[in-house]
């Protein structure tokens, strides 16, 4: 558009991503926030922001996911990334991604086995 200044400002908890458009000194700042699904995370943001800008401390960020589903997150895209190298059998997802510290079992051991449950649980969500 016309005159945009685009900043990414952090104060240490969470980024804010401010486009300021026609800004001069000394005029108020408005929001443009559209209405859709993610409103109330919007309105927590601009919340976060105000405060930031008048001096408060923000609070910490409402949303993102928790270590535990970082985590998983992480484990789903390693199992899709070795998955288009080629084919991949349950077994070798195991040994490399979900239990790489732990000697599973081959044959009728690793057929009867929880790993081996686990395991095709855990492909089965990351079918594309």
């Amino acid at each position: 558009m016309g005159d945009e200044t685009h900043l990414v400002m952090s104060d240490g908890v969470s980024f804010h991503r401010v486009c300021l458009r026609d800004a001069a000194a000394g005029r108020p700042l408005a929001s443009l926030i559209p209405c859709d699904a993610l409103l109330d995370v919007r309105l927590q943001a601009l919340a976060g922001l105000d405060r930031w800008l008048r001096g408060a401390r923000s609070a910490a960020q409402p949303f993102g996911p928790t270590a535990y589903q970082a985590r998983r997150l992480q484990l789903l895209l390693a199992i899709l990334n070795l998955r288009q190298d080629g084919e991949v059998t349950s077994h070798m997802v195991a040994q490399r991604l979900v239990y790489p510290r732990l000697s599973i079992g081959q044959g009728a051991a690793w057929k009867s086995s929880p790993e081996r449950r686990r395991t095709q649980r855990v492909v089965s969500v990351n079918v594309v």
